[in-house]
């Protein structure tokens, strides 16, 4: 699976393609970073690709305007990074960049990573787009199963088309559910918008649980006293009985 092989699963329509490089000196320009954000874009990015524009006059999808955003076009991009690039961090530093919310593809050696993110106007600068919570970015496995389900339901016919903000939501929803099938084991689409905002609270919690029971397993590893080490396996039961719990619900 390569990264044309993803960018074909999208069914993205002919006349939304643009397939043109972005230089890294407008990236720079349009961030105006930190000179260490600087120093990690020219050193870490290697190439980017603006490969499409979802507009409603190329894809069908009506756009959306309300007090806190406005979503009049969605991009897709292919960052490719160097193998010593921080790809946390230039993800985040790409979606801000970005005047509109975007669908990220990100090659680094052989991995491959899809990101996405929602945007909103800045409450305290006029006309600023800022980003609008949590950015999605999940690992994508060339020969899983589930990618490949996954990759199945990301073309945009079948995202909703009320408008593109729901469209974009959509492919996080998508996005989620690939994350809930890593837990799971199962990839199941929501049934409906209150199904994909359970398993978002759930895969949250799911997150937190785990990040717990890692701490607490190297506090146990760490700790002697027989005491301790008994204290610590009870609340790491307990931690591991939640997290099934909170699996459960994905």
């Amino acid at each position: 699976m390569t990264s044309k092989d993803i960018i074909a699963a999208l069914q993205l329509p002919e006349h939304a393609r643009i397939n043109q490089r972005i230089s890294k000196k407008l990236l720079i320009e349009n961030l105006m970073p930190t000179a260490a954000d600087r120093q990690q874009i020219n050193d870490g990015i290697e190439e980017i690709y603006w490969i499409a524009a979802l507009k409603p006059a190329n894809c069908g999808i009506p756009d959306f305007r309300d007090a806190q955003r406005e979503y009049v076009e969605v991009a897709v991009l292919h960052m490719i990074l160097r193998p010593d690039a921080r790809a946390g961090r230039l993800v985040e530093l790409l979606h801000r960049a970005v005047p509109h919310p975007a669908l990220l593809l990100i090659s680094q050696q052989d991995s491959i990573q899809l990101s996405l993110s929602h945007k909103r106007w800045a409450q305290n600068e006029a006309g600023k787009i800022v980003l609008d919570g949590t950015i999605f970015t999940e690992s994508l496995s060339q020969t899983s199963q589930l990618t490949m389900a996954f990759l199945n339901v990301m073309g945009i016919d079948h995202q909703p088309r009320s408008n593109l903000e729901a469209f974009y939501q959509g492919w996080i929803d998508t996005l989620q559910t690939l994350q809930a099938a890593q837990h799971t084991g199962s990839f199941r689409v929501a049934k409906c918008q209150l199904d994909a905002t359970t398993r978002h609270v759930a895969l949250q919690v799911c997150s937190e649980l785990e990040a717990k029971i890692l701490a607490l397993r190297a506090k146990a590893q760490k700790t002697q006293q027989i005491a301790r080490q008994v204290e610590l396996n009870m609340q790491l039961k307990q931690l591991q009985q939640a997290l099934g719990e909170a699996q459960a619900k994905l």
